[in-house]
């Protein structure tokens, strides 16, 4: 079932380790048929080394496994509720890439700086609210995707403007079209991760970009008016 989804699923979760954005199993990525409502994902623990496309595990949008004999991603419900509430996501990434991690574990969003943030991303990219000891203590993978679509419902976002998010005190999920491009969005997040902090590090008084900025190189590449590439 879904050979072909399971295949192209391994291949991005594989580009985790290439791309330098996972230590040992620290991540997974899952990617979405929208005709039969099954997505797939990663198993749970499994060793990069040891992944075989046929390990990915098929899920239905109400948590059952449909397919597999491997227990699938711990983060399967943080996954399920963001493939649920947006259906325009089809696939999601979630890593512990460190500058990443370095801005969810500080609490802070990624301030738009200059024009790499803005050619992927409208504007800063959102850290969301620490969970409650409730929500932690209860259904806390699922919590974790409410907590993000709460973070965007609040704010206004369109989650295919800004294609990802920092969980406080947790690390980044980011999402795309597909599972390469969930991938792709999450190198990009670490990269900018990683500049704004040596921004802030050089001027500790930066200010973000203007909106001119962020406007121009954003829509230059992403809606109806977009004129990058061929």
């Amino acid at each position: 079932m879904l050979e072909e989804l399971k295949k192209k699923v391994y291949e991005a979760n594989m580009e985790l380790p290439r791309r330098g954005l996972i230590t040992y199993t620290w991540g997974n990525v899952s990617g979405i048929d929208r005709d039969t409502g099954y997505f797939v994902i990663k198993p749970s623990g499994v060793d990069y080394d040891k992944l075989r496309p046929e390990d990915m595990v098929v899920m239905d949008l109400e948590g059952n496994r449909i397919e597999g004999t491997l227990n699938p991603s711990s983060d399967t419900p943080t996954h399920l509720e963001l493939y649920k509430k947006y259906p325009e996501i089809g696939g999601v990434v979630h890593t512990h890439s460190p500058e990443a991690t370095s801005w969810a574990q500080a609490g802070r969003d990624i301030p738009l700086y200059g024009t790499t943030h803005a050619d992927y991303f409208y504007g800063p990219i959102p850290c969301a609210r620490s969970l409650t000891p409730e929500e932690i203590g209860g259904e806390y993978e699922r919590n974790t995707g409410l907590v993000i679509i709460e973070t965007f419902e609040q704010r206004g976002l369109n989650p295919m403007h800004t294609p990802g998010v920092l969980c406080t005190n947790h690390g980044p999920f980011t999402w795309g079209k597909d599972a390469a491009e969930a991938v792709h969005n999450a190198v990009v997040l670490e990269e900018v991760a990683r500049m704004a902090i040596r921004t802030e590090l050089l001027n500790p008084q930066v200010q973000p970009a203007p909106d001119s900025i962020r406007d121009k190189h954003f829509f230059r590449k992403h809606g109806e008016n977009a004129y990058y590439g061929q």
